[in-house]
């Protein structure tokens, strides 16, 4: 009996574990890759000293704010082009893609200019001296990378929301070896080129941007695969109440990672009222969870295209296991992951940094990160079966909720009142994590229950 049970109940899961792996994985090795980019900046720019890297972390924990954003607006357009793709409905499925790139454009624009405005107030942020002048230069060239790669990410969900990931694996691929060599150069001054320290690891990211939103173009206009789609896309009229609809999705999930992505800016700054050791060390083990994170949300897009594809097709059946087959991959994964960040604790932040200070806190740092790998997993891939079935506010209520109410506080709390210094930040974190892995699988299964009536 009890064979029986386990052998129906794998039956229903079977039919979308490869075709779930075959979607993911260039996704998975497109973030990924972009994370090595991110620890390839980290390690060239650890060899420069302690303080380049602080400064380092400190840029980046204020531009991933309004990157992220951005990005979550282009996330937007795929639940949109899913759900019309899932329906056989290809002429809006091209349609969406126009007025999402109408959308973001201007999106961008507008958020760019506010970044180049944060910029101006790096230097109350209490911060060291000798961090913000490294630092503010830096982030003004990150904030022009911004423009570019919303170019591509808005061709990218596109392809993606008709199931196509394979095309921007290749050009993120692409970019990221072109970054890492261009780091190198512009960062120690090969070449011919100047040494231009943290600023070329900058100006290599520009670059790489550049290089991704015009290669994705191309391949929009040049490769067969698209020819079915271009003529409607460049067809149709400006629908603002499209370009609206796909802000009106957009706009939530970019709040959404940004209150959590807040989270972990704040985290920043607060390594940086502790000491500069501190942030280095914050930056080395964020550098490493972000890897595995990204990953995740490869897994997470996957779900994402596999849920509104069902939902648009009113395939209730299928939606439910092809969910759930995610969720088991990314407990393997990020349980695995999390095993190998407690056993290697002291080994890899040498890969950074031979500071010895610096070591000791991020090993310290790196038994919390391994232990919240798996909520950090489940929370991604939650937030990414929830947006293919179009629901973004809740979400971002719920991380609010987390990260503003719960994580942070804690953090502060544990870290200067408990005087737990750096660990205590990632305490908050893990709570957080926690807390808004368990809302959002309850949001689903409400979710869940209200589209199907016919089955729990």
């Amino acid at each position: 009996m009890k064979r029986f049970f386990l052998k129906s109940y794998y039956s229903n899961y079977r039919p979308h574990y490869i075709p779930n792996i075959k979607l993911a994985l260039p996704v998975v090795f497109s973030q990924g890759g972009q994370m090595v980019v991110g620890l390839a900046d980290t390690v060239m720019v650890g060899r420069l000293g302690a303080t380049e890297l602080a400064a380092v972390s400190f840029a980046n924990g204020i531009f991933i704010l309004g990157l992220v954003l951005s990005i979550g607006v282009a996330y937007g357009l795929t639940p949109l082009v899913g759900k019309a793709f899932g329906a056989g409905n290809r002429e809006l499925s091209a349609q969406w893609l126009k007025q999402g790139l109408v959308a973001n454009v201007l999106f961008a624009v507008g958020l760019m200019f506010l970044m180049f405005l944060v910029g101006l107030l790096t230097k109350y942020m209490g911060q060291a001296e000798e961090v913000v002048s490294l630092a503010r230069p830096y982030y003004y060239i990150l904030v022009l990378s911004v423009f570019p790669y919303v170019i591509f990410l808005v061709f990218k969900q596109f392809a993606e929301g008709i199931t196509n990931t394979r095309i921007a694996m290749v050009i993120t691929l692409v970019a990221n070896v072109l970054n890492i060599v261009l780091n190198y150069i512009f960062i120690f001054g090969k070449l011919g080129f100047p040494s231009w320290g943290l600023d070329g690891a900058g100006y290599a990211t520009l670059v790489s941007r550049i290089v991704m939103g015009v290669l994705f173009v191309a391949a929009f206009v040049y490769l067969p695969f698209f020819n079915k789609y271009k003529r409607d896309c460049i067809g149709t009229r400006i629908q603002w109440t499209k370009v609206l609809e796909v802000i009106k999705v957009g706009f939530p999930i970019g709040g959404q990672m940004v209150i959590e992505v807040f989270a972990f800016s704040m985290g920043t700054l607060m390594m940086g009222w502790i000491d500069k050791d501190s942030l280095a060390a914050h930056q080395i083990v964020l550098s490493l969870a972000s890897l595995t994170y990204m990953m995740s949300v490869g897994l997470s897009s996957a779900a994402t295209i596999k849920v509104s594809n069902y939902f648009g097709a009113n395939d209730f059946h299928n939606l439910k296991y092809s969910a759930y087959a995610i969720i088991h991959k990314v407990i393997i994964f990020m349980a695995f992951n999390g095993v190998m960040f407690v056993l290697l604790r002291n080994e890899l932040p040498r890969l950074f940094i031979n500071d010895v200070n610096v070591v000791s806190i991020a090993a310290q740092l790196m038994v919390v990160a391994g232990v919240f790998q798996l909520f950090d997993g489940l929370q991604v891939t939650w937030l990414g079966i929830l947006r293919g079935l179009q629901d973004v506010n809740a979400p971002s209520v719920i991380a609010f909720v987390t990260w503003i109410l719960i994580a942070l506080p804690i953090s502060y709390l544990c870290a200067f009142v408990f005087e737990m210094n750096a660990v205590g930040i990632w305490i908050g974190y893990l709570i957080g994590l926690f807390v808004a892995s368990f809302l959002l699988q309850i949001r689903y299964r409400k979710l869940y229950q209200k589209f199907n009536k016919y089955e729990c």
